[in-house]
């Protein structure tokens, strides 16, 4: 399976690094690492994150929790989009 990323999710993945490395380079790069392993996995197993209960399709549209962010995602069937990322003390309905 092919992984896009939408618009949205690349503005999420530079707000979440930007933020830590003003702080903490090494931590913004392990963290952009540990994310990009984390997505590279739904290529073998799409249904390794759980369904997202209030979506249309909860099959279909899943929550990915690497450490303390959530990578929610939809599958297809030849690819994966991934939709949004955020910390986890960032409140979903913000984004």
């Amino acid at each position: 399976m092919k992984i896009k990323y939408s618009l949205e999710s690349i503005d999420d993945l530079e707000r979440v690094v930007e933020f830590v490395e003003a702080k903490n380079p090494y931590a913004a790069r392990r963290i952009a690492i540990d994310l990009q392993e984390g997505v590279d996995k739904l290529k073998q197993f799409p249904k390794i994150g759980l369904p997202v209960l209030k979506a249309s399709d909860p099959e279909a549209v899943r929550d990915l929790y690497i450490n303390n962010y959530t990578v929610r995602y939809l599958i297809t069937e030849e690819v994966i989009y991934i939709l949004r990322v955020w910390y986890s003390k960032e409140n979903e309905k913000n984004l």
